[in-house]
């Protein structure tokens, strides 16, 4: 693991552990602010009807996501968790367009843009394959090299195959004469 990934990675997930374990211990204040979202999201979703309990969830996995790009273990995983856990935080949280006052409006925008350069990083880290292929290109290789493989076997089967009729025909011409 490079040095950037080493320090960054944690870096990044300060913000997800710190984040959620807020949610977690005070999901009061959050499950008021994510009320409008969740009035939406439960019937579309499919969701429990239990607001605080979601955002405890969402709180449980920040951290979970910030466990997992801190550690380096399954950073990718972590990654993708910790923007799909940042990303309905962000629209509930800081809905600048709905604020009137000017001086809050400009601050909820702030927050919202930093929230969606934070998602951007997660994004970037669930991305990273430090150098190695993705599961995308390596399932695509696996197919190229079948196929390549097939070809060689097909071939060296039909140059087998003309070897063995011929050696079948000399042996005929031997038992002839």
């Amino acid at each position: 693991m490079s040095i950037v990934r080493r320090i960054a990675r944690p870096m990044l997930a300060a913000i997800f552990v710190s984040g959620g374990i807020e949610q977690l211990r005070h999901p009061g204040s959050k499950v008021q602010k994510a009320s409008p979202l969740l009035e939406k999201a439960i019937p579309a979703l499919g969701l429990p009807d239990d607001k605080e309990m979601l955002v405890r969830a969402n709180g449980a996995t920040m951290v979970a996501a910030g466990a997992l790009l801190a550690t380096g273990r399954l950073p990718r995983l972590g990654g993708l968790l910790a923007a799909a856990s940042l990303a309905p935080t962000t629209v509930a949280g800081h809905n600048f367009w709905e604020v009137k006052d000017p001086k809050e409006k400009a601050l909820q925008r702030t927050q919202f843009l930093k929230n969606l350069a934070i998602v951007g990083g997660a994004l970037l880290a669930a991305v990273d394959t430090e150098g190695r292929p993705g599961l995308a290109w390596r399932a695509r290789n696996a197919g190229h090299v079948t196929k390549r493989e097939a070809r060689h076997a097909a071939k060296s089967a039909r140059r087998e195959a003309k070897l063995a009729a011929k050696q079948a025909q000399l042996q005929v011409q031997d038992a002839l004469h």
